[in-house]
């Protein structure tokens, strides 16, 4: 979309002078009392201005500083509940000290609720889908994004950060996580952490840990080793947070290994704290805690999103000594520490305008770095415009709009009202329209695809078919299988039938199954794409972008491959996938034993020498690369060096992956990977590809000593372009 330069700089100029307004504003007010106070000086480090305001508080304040003070629709409202700002919730500052109140927005792929305020949000691809990506510099703009316009709406603190790795893909909030492989997820969710938080707003990684089905979420007990614990879902978190140095850990609904997460100790003291050595605060799912003491004495720092356990029960058990006062000063020193190493004492917020073309920008780009190519049989893609004369466009809203992920993730579409929980919400961003725009001179017809012959018919008639297929999933529910809905697969079958030339585009929370899959000509995955998803998805297929996306997650073959082919569902008389806890657990009543243990996802069809339909890290390019010449350097820190080279006629970028197989006596499965690249080359040209290996990517964890170490042997490392396609590898001994 072009934007006239007038408007623009008429605009810019209106908010250059509106800013300069509210600065004027904000410079006539009296100095606070508190602004030259000894904690408001940015030289000393956070725990050192933490503990200059903790001498200062009362009793009553520090019991306000570890809970929320309720949301919308959360139980009845709070004295205090005009201070909030229409988010998830809210905690009180201390005004009298000049600590703000920390206000919390669900924020996963764009903030959420805007609409209740009379705002804009922008939405970005979808999680998974930005995964798909594997760009670092990508997951950074993604987060930059939505700490600006957090700030802009009146948010100090996101909710969003969500890294549970993929070990139930019909999990109802895949979408919301980046993946299966704890390296890649760990990896992107804390790139994306850093530079949210960059912003000055409050940081989150999520749901920590296990959080792995929705079905009786908070209920269910996740039975797991330690080791399989530390090597999948801890890891993940743990490579996070030590990109992302986040300020606020949310502890998950799940039990893990008998006690409920929020209360947790192994998870939330001996690891997270005395392990990892996190310093920011522990916040608790919205209706996750279960205890008083417990929670405190295990690392609970804060409920959410009210005080049913750590507000009047909580004072009074400090008061009648049953939780000392320097277990009550060290909560609330993490979370005095999380705001001023967040930068919200020192930034405070000040709700602005958001730069809506430049942040829709963002999001196609985003999308475009994330679309995959799965298949284009006889080089049906990219489309040639001026070859085309007729084209069909098939599909429920592809006349009008592509799907987002609901739930507390769901961002409110522009100009509509918030949508209830569980409504399927379409963007305004119409496929129709943008592959019209890519092909002015074609004809562009459109059929829903509700009528099955009608779409055949449409095809028959058309140089081309693309048909628009989706999948919907949403937090407080899980998928009952990874097939589409609503009869999808008969009408991509009839349609694919009347017309070889068919395309298929996904738009999808996760895998999917595909009995047609040798039936089209193209598949193109574009998960739920954003607010302007369909020009992305135009211009790829369109050849504009040359797709360079890599699967994060496997694909298989049918459900009956899945490590737990049959979810393990609550019992009858148990609430089952319900978003919100009516009533408080002492411990929970069903389990699921994750009997697999390290094996998630490609390690687990490695393992059980199970085909799939498309291997994770798989993707198609409009040009092709050759790998060659793997050396290895041993070491602390072991070296790989290989090269790739564009073998195509089309400039491209080649997700260059690595994995390495441990000794056998590791008892690991085949591969794990351990490095990757994204190599931008031209044609013909080729790069040198280096990569240092981080040895805890090569260890395993040992339960005897409770630590990660290295087993000596043979590693055989091994280069590629997917988890199945690695034509390269070097055997090396590690002592």
């Amino acid at each position: 979309m072009k934007i006239n330069p007038l408007i623009k700089f008429f605009g810019l100029a209106a908010l250059a002078v509106a800013s300069i307004a509210s600065q004027a504003q904000r410079r006539s007010q009296p100095e606070p009392a508190w602004a030259h106070a000894a904690w408001m000086n940015q030289s000393l480090s956070p725990d050192e201005r933490a503990d200059l305001v903790l001498k200062q508080l009362t009793l009553d304040e520090k019991i306000d500083l570890i809970h929320g003070e309720g949301m919308a629709g959360w139980g009845k409202p709070k004295p205090n509940a005009y201070l909030g700002n229409g988010g998830a919730g809210f905690t009180l500052g201390v005004d009298r000290l000049g600590i703000p109140i920390i206000q919390m927005s669900d924020a996963a792929y764009g903030v959420r609720s805007s609409a209740m305020n009379g705002r804009y949000s922008t939405a970005l691809p979808s999680n998974l889908g930005a995964a798909a990506s594997w760009d670092t510099d990508s997951a950074c703009q993604y987060g930059a994004l939505i700490g600006r316009e957090l700030r802009a709406q009146g948010y100090n603190m996101t909710l969003g950060g969500g890294v549970n790795l993929t070990r139930e893909p019909r999990n109802g909030r895949t979408f919301e996580y980046q993946g299966e492989d704890p390296i890649l997820a760990g990896t992107l969710v804390g790139n994306r952490i850093r530079c949210e938080q960059a912003q000055h707003v409050i940081g989150d990684i999520k749901h920590y840990a296990v959080n792995d089905q929705e079905s009786g979420r908070n209920e269910v007990n996740a039975i797991i080793s330690k080791r399989a614990l530390q090597e999948t879902d801890l890891l993940a978190f743990h490579i996070g947070i030590q990109i992302g140095n986040p300020q606020a850990v949310m502890c998950s609904y799940n039990a893990i290994n008998g006690d409920f997460a929020c209360e947790n100790k192994y998870t939330l003291t001996d690891v997270l704290r005395n392990q990892w050595g996190f310093q920011g605060f522990v916040v608790s799912d919205w209706g996750g805690t279960h205890s008083t003491e417990k929670a405190s004495a295990a690392g609970l720092d804060n409920e959410e999103p009210g005080e049913v356990f750590y507000g009047d029960a909580y004072k009074q058990a400090v008061q009648d000594g049953k939780i000392p006062m320097s277990e009550l000063d060290l909560h609330v020193h993490r979370i005095l520490r999380a705001e001023f190493a967040a930068g919200l004492v020192d930034h405070p917020v000040h709700k602005s305008v958001v730069d809506v073309f430049g942040d829709l920008a963002i999001a196609r780009h985003i999308e475009e770095q994330s679309i995959v190519l799965l298949r284009n049989q006889n080089h049906q893609l990219p489309l040639s415009a001026a070859s085309l004369h007729t084209i069909a466009v098939i599909g429920e809203h592809a006349d009008s709009g592509m799907l987002s992920g609901g739930g507390s993730a769901q961002v409110d579409p522009p100009g509509q009202h918030s949508p209830h929980w569980g409504q399927h919400v379409w963007f305004p961003t119409s496929p129709l329209q943008s592959i019209q725009a890519m092909a002015p001179k074609a004809k562009v017809s459109f059929a829903s695809g509700s009528d099955s012959a009608a779409a055949a018919t449409l095809a028959a008639q058309s140089d081309v078919a693309i048909v628009f297929v989706n999948q919907w999933s949403s937090e407080g529910m899980d998928l009952p299988d990874l097939t589409l809905p609503n009869h999808q697969d008969d009408m991509v079958a009839a349609v694919a039938k009347a017309n070889p030339h068919t395309i298929v585009v996904l738009e999808n929370a996760t895998a999917v199954t595909m009995p047609w899959v040798k039936q089209v000509s193209g598949i193109v995955v574009a998960w739920f794409p954003g607010s302007d998803g369909a020009p992305a998805v135009a211009n790829v297929l369109f050849g504009q972008v040359n797709p360079s996306a890599k699967l994060p997650i496997t694909f298989p073959l049918s459900v009956a491959d899945l490590p737990h082919p049959k979810l393990i569902m609550p019992p009858p008389h148990s609430e089952g996938a319900a978003p919100v806890q009516r009533h408080v657990l002492t411990s929970p009543t069903f389990s699921v034993n994750y009997d697999e243990g390290v094996k998630i996802g490609y390690k687990w069809y490695d393992a059980e020498d199970k085909p799939v339909l498309f291997p994770f890290g798989f993707g198609l390019s409009y040009t092709t690369y050759n790998y060659s010449g793997l050396t290895v350097t041993p070491g602390a820190k072991p070296t790989v060096t290989f090269t790739v080279k564009n073998t195509g006629s089309r400039v491209g970028v080649e997700i260059a992956q690595l994995y390495a197989a441990l000794p056998a006596s590791a008892q690991e499965p085949p591969k794990r990977l351990v490095g990757w690249s994204r190599v931008a080359l031209n044609p013909g040209e080729s790069k040198q590809v280096t990569l240092t290996i981080d040895p805890m990517y090569l260890s395993i964890f040992d339960e005897a000593s409770n630590s990660f170490r290295l087993v000596p042997g043979s590693y055989t490392f091994m280069a590629g372009g997917s988890s199945q396609s690695l034509p390269l590898h070097r055997s090396v001994t590690l002592q």
